[in-house]
């Protein structure tokens, strides 16, 4: 009578399966919170700048000019997300983030913030739900099933 040492063709088949089943479970979940984690950039930077550009107005009582470089109020960089001024007048701005593809990151994923503090998800990627939004502050998207 032999004694055999290891595993049988079927104990690691059964491994396998186990294994293929809880990462097809796992990495949708991993992916997400990594998509959640890059989002918090254009939240905290929306919100920084903002608190810039009424520093700004405070200084000169005009939105105008705001956005530029030498100013209280530069125009925002990020890693996952570009930055745009717009809508610049005397009394009203716009502040956009989108998206950065460079860095795996749908640049279907826009968010904005303006001088009323109106915060709108703009667009997300798709499998993304648009959240309801309501006046009139709005919301920025921050997860998968449109929760703000």
């Amino acid at each position: 009578m032999r004694n055999t040492l290891g595993f049988t063709l079927i104990e690691v088949m059964i491994v396998v399966a186990i294994v293929a089943i809880l990462a097809s479970i796992a990495l949708p979940s991993y992916q997400d919170y990594v998509t959640r984690g890059k989002l918090a950039e254009a939240y905290s930077t929306l919100s920084s700048q903002r608190v810039k550009m009424e520093q700004y107005y405070q200084d000169t009582r005009d939105y105008t000019n705001a956005c530029t470089a030498g100013t209280v109020a530069p125009l925002p960089t990020g890693t996952y997300f570009t930055y745009t001024c717009t809508n610049l007048s005397p009394t009203t701005y716009t502040v956009t983030a989108t998206g950065n593809p460079a860095q795996n990151l749908s640049n279907q994923f826009v968010f904005t913030i303006d001088q009323n503090n109106n915060k709108w998800t703009v667009s997300v990627q798709p499998g993304w739900t648009m959240p309801t939004q309501t006046a009139p502050s709005g919301c920025w998207a921050r997860r998968k099933d449109g929760t703000c």
